[in-house]
C-alpha cells in the first residue's frame, strides 16, 4: 500500500518540481537545495525543508520526511566547503530511490532484531519483518518513512517530533520522540534525543547519514582513515545477528584502535568481515566500569580523509557505534549534483545500543516504561587537518 501512495505522490509533484534547481546562495560554495523541491503532502502529511546554519557557514539542510539529513556543508583544506553526506535533490527523488536510509532518523529500534521477536517481562511481541526473517532498523513503517511535525526553529537549530502508535510495526505502546538537531558555534551537528512512552516498549533510534569527506560519491571512501574507541565488538552470524558474545577486535583486520585506512583490509579473509561483505558491524566503545553508558559523551569514532583535511570526530553517551563501509551500494541511485551512489562511497558511523539487544540479558537494555524519559546525545564534530 505504501509504495502505491508513493506512486501517486511521485506522479503529482513531478511536473511542479521538475524546473527547480540547485542553487548557490553563498560565495564559500554552499549550494542550498530549494525548499519547494520538498514541498508536498505524504499520506496527508505536509513535507517540507528546513536550513540551519552558524556564523562561520557550516549549514545543514534537514527534512521532515523521516528527520533525514539531506546536506551538510563543512569547511575543507581549501577554504571551500564540502558537502559531506549523501541525499537527494527532491522529495521525488527520495522517494524513488532504492536506498531508503540515507540521513534519517531510523527506529524504533535501529539495526536488527533476530525474527522480528523479543520479550518483555514474559510477554513476547512479534514485529513486521524487512529484512528477510529479521526486522532492520524499525520495519518498512519506521521512523525513517512517517513526516515528523516540527515543533520548534531557530536559525541553528530545529526540534522535530513524532508519535509512534500503539502496535505500530509491531512495537508496544505508544511513543512520543523529539529529535533536535544543532549547527554548535564550533562546528558541530549534535543531535539530541528525548522519548516518552505509555506503557512499556523497547527504544534505540540512531541517525543513518552516509558520509563522505571528499564531498562526492565520485571518490571512495576507502581511503578515509578510521579510527575507533573500541576493543570489542558484538560478532554475528551470517544474517548479521548478533551471537550475544562479546569479542576482541585486537590484532584481527576488525582492528581500528590506531588510525587505519578503511581500504586497507576490507577485503581480508575473515569470517566476520565475509559476513558483512566488508565492515558492517557494531563496536563496543571503551568506557570505565562505573559509567558504562549514559549521560558520559565520550569519543567514540574519528574519520579523517588526506586529500580534503576533513576530520569528523563521533561523540556520543550511547554503548556502541555500528561502523558500515557501504557493502551494498550498487550504483543505481543518482543523488545531489549528479552523484552516483557507488560501492563503497559512502561510510555510516551509527551511535546505538547493541543489534538484538532485547534478546540478550547481556547487553545493555533497550526497554523504556511509562514514567521514564529516553535521552540520548550524539554528536559529528568537524574540524579540519
Amino acid at each position: 500500500m505504501k509504495m502505491f501512495k508513493r506512486i501517486s505522490i511521485l506522479l503529482s509533484v513531478a511536473l511542479a518540481l521538475a524546473s527547480c534547481t540547485t542553487v548557490s546562495n553563498q560565495s564559500n560554495g554552499v549550494e542550498l537545495i530549494p525548499s519547494e523541491k520538498f514541498i508536498t503532502k505524504f499520506e496527508g502529511k505536509q513535507v517540507a525543508l528546513y536550513t540551519i546554519a552558524n556564523s562561520s557557514g557550516m549549514t545543514a539542510q534537514i527534512t521532515n520526511f523521516g528527520a533525514r539529513v539531506v546536506a551538510l556543508w563543512v569547511k575543507s583544506n581549501d577554504g571551500s566547503f564540502k558537502d559531506v553526506v549523501w541525499g537527494y535533490p527532491s522529495i521525488q527523488a527520495y522517494l524513488a530511490s532504492t536506498d531508503l536510509y540515507a540521513g534519517p532518523i531510523v527506529g524504533r529500534f535501529g539495526n536488527r532484531i533476530d525474527k522480528g521477536r523479543f520479550a518483555i517481562e514474559g510477554k513476547e511481541y512479534q514485529l513486521t519483518t524487512n529484512e528477510g526473517q529479521n526486522q532492520l532498523h524499525g520495519g518498512k513503517g519506521g521512523f525513517s518513512e512517517q513526516v515528523w511535525n516540527l515543533t520548534n526553529s531557530s536559525d541553528s537549530t530545529i526540534t522535530l517530533n513524532y508519535v509512534a502508535a500503539d502496535g505500530e510495526e509491531g512495537y508496544p505502546a505508544q511513543l512520543s520522540i523529539d529529535v533536535i538537531y544543532t549547527i554548535t558555534a564550533d562546528n558541530a551537528l549534535k543531535i539530541d534525543y528525548r522519548a516518552t512512552t505509555d506503557g512499556v516498549t523497547i527504544l534505540n533510534p540512531t541517525s543513518h547519514c552516509y558520509f563522505n569527506l571528499y564531498g562526492t560519491s565520485a571518490e571512495s571512501t576507502n581511503s578515509h582513515i578510521l579510527y575507533l574507541n573500541a576493543d570489542n565488538f558484538t560478532p554475528t552470524n551470517s544474517e548479521l545477528i548478533p551471537t550475544g558474545q562479546i569479542e576482541s577486535v585486537i590484532g584481527t583486520p576488525l582492528d581500528f584502535s590506531t588510525p587505519t585506512l578503511i581500504g586497507d583490509r576490507i577485503e581480508a579473509d575473515c569470517q566476520a568481515i565475509k559476513f558483512g561483505g566488508g565492515y558492517d558491524h557494531n563496536f563496543v566503545i571503551n568506557r570505565s566500569e562505573s559509567k558504562p553508558y549514559g549521560n558520559d559523551v565520550i569519543l567514540a569514532a574519528t574519520l579523517y580523509e588526506p586529500k580534503t583535511g576533513i576530520e569528523m570526530s563521533v561523540l556520543t553517551d550511547q554503548p556502541a557505534v555500528q561502523f558500515y563501509s557501504g557493502n551494498f551500494m550498487d550504483g543505481k541511485d543518482v543523488g545531489k549534483r549528479g552523484d552516483v551512489h557507488n560501492y563503497r562511497t559512502g561510510v555510516a558511523l551509527e551511535a546505538q545500543n547493541f543489534p538484538a539487544a532485547p534478546n540478550h540479558p547481556n547487553f545493555p537494555s533497550p526497554i523504556l516504561r511509562q514514567g521514564e524519559q529516553y535521552t540520548q546525545t550524539t554528536i559529528y564534530a568537524f574540524s579540519v587537518k
